[in-house]
């Protein structure tokens, strides 16, 4: 009897700053095998701890714009002053094969996703409990200044209210379930019937 494959999917998780995107993508990768993160490439300064080619590419201005002219990312947008982008060659390989690709992007990227490859793209807006407990967050965490704090602050608003372009809403007031609603989605759009490869050989194997 005939194989059914898979086609990958890209899996998109957006947030305001705070709201928990980047601690459930850690989660997500650390608990299912599947999937992997999308590395962008980016102009800002490289932060302590991070890895070159793990958290990002880190790359100078004038080499991202040559990115851009060759058409060499499936998105890309300016963040905080700094330009971030996806590199399209690793992504749409992983499709290919049947792995999924996880982004952890904001609405701008989303964006240009959904123009660019709209039937592999499953998108969740992740959004927290309160604007206080937002703000309580971002300075608990004590990786950016006052000032940076208040900007990022500033900005939330504008990325919130870009979440009816997203297929899914999640409120992350328990980390643990709000990693569980990002599993439930991820299980069922990997059984859609449209991302089943020899799906229809194996169902007519089964009527012979």
């Amino acid at each position: 009897m005939s194989e059914i494959r898979r086609r990958g999917l890209m899996l998109v998780l957006s947030s305001p700053s705070g709201a928990g995107k980047t601690t459930l993508s850690r989660m997500l990768l650390a608990s299912d095998n599947n999937i992997a993160l999308s590395v962008s490439a980016t102009t800002r300064a490289m932060r302590r701890n991070e890895v070159e080619a793990k958290d990002y590419f880190f790359i100078t201005a004038a080499e991202f714009e040559s990115w851009v002219k060759q058409d060499a990312f499936l998105e890309h947008a300016v963040v905080f002053d700094h330009r971030y982008g996806t590199p399209r060659g690793p992504v749409e390989d992983a499709i290919v094969s049947g792995r999924d690709v996880l982004f952890d992007i904001d609405w701008q990227g989303t964006q240009q996703l959904k123009e660019r490859a709209r039937e592999d793209l499953v998108s969740i807006f992740v959004l927290p409990p309160s604007h206080a407990e937002l703000e309580r967050r971002l300075k608990e965490r004590a990786q950016d200044s006052d000032e940076v704090v208040a900007k990022r602050m500033a900005k939330a608003a504008d990325e919130i209210s870009h979440w009816p372009e997203y297929d899914y809403v999640i409120v992350n007031r328990d980390i643990d379930r709000a990693l569980m609603q990002i599993k439930s989605i991820l299980e069922a759009e990997r059984a859609r019937r449209t991302r089943l490869i020899g799906v229809g050989e194996f169902v007519a194997g089964l009527m012979r």
